[in-house]
């Protein structure tokens, strides 16, 4: 099962090695890892997606809380949590599928961040569903090239 990992970490050189050294030591994989400066710019918050059953989940949790610079551990699957992820996905845009594919952009919601006479280059933020779903559908247009974040996420309420 996917669990989503909340991190609050001291925003300090070598922290993000230690925490990828934790699970590349114990041979589990990271799905998603994203890491950013908090409001105080002496932390940084790290969302980690992983999979795995409960008992791996809880030595994950267990062995993140005992890094030095780690200040707290959240593992949000389970609770009320708002994600998102964002995507940039550059899709030919030959003139028969030009407006094809504004019109799946406008349907999405998304935004066309850059035009060339070759290409589209679509900023895509949402839920991974809603990036897959995305991506199905201008699959057959041509996707060019697609980067993606990774998750980020935040617990909802107080």
């Amino acid at each position: 099962m996917r669990h989503t990992i909340s991190v609050l970490v001291k925003n300090e050189f070598g922290v993000l090695s230690r925490v990828s050294g934790l699970f590349s030591a114990r041979g589990f994989n990271i799905e998603s890892l994203t890491v950013a400066e908090t409001l105080d710019p002496e932390f940084s918050r790290m969302t980690i997606v992983t999979a795995g059953n409960e008992q791996i989940i809880e030595q994950i949790l267990k062995q993140l809380r005992k890094l030095i610079d780690v200040i707290k551990v959240s593992d949000l699957t389970g609770k009320r949590f708002v994600e998102r992820e964002l995507a940039l996905i550059k899709v030919r845009a030959e003139e028969k599928t030009r407006a094809e594919v504004l019109r799946t952009v406008d349907i999405f919601r998304c935004k066309v961040v850059d035009v060339t006479t070759k290409t589209y280059t679509i900023e895509v933020t949402g839920t991974e569903d809603k990036i897959l779903a995305i991506i199905d559908l201008l699959s057959p247009m041509g996707i060019r090239e697609i980067i993606r974040t990774g998750r980020v996420a935040v617990p909802r309420g107080d």
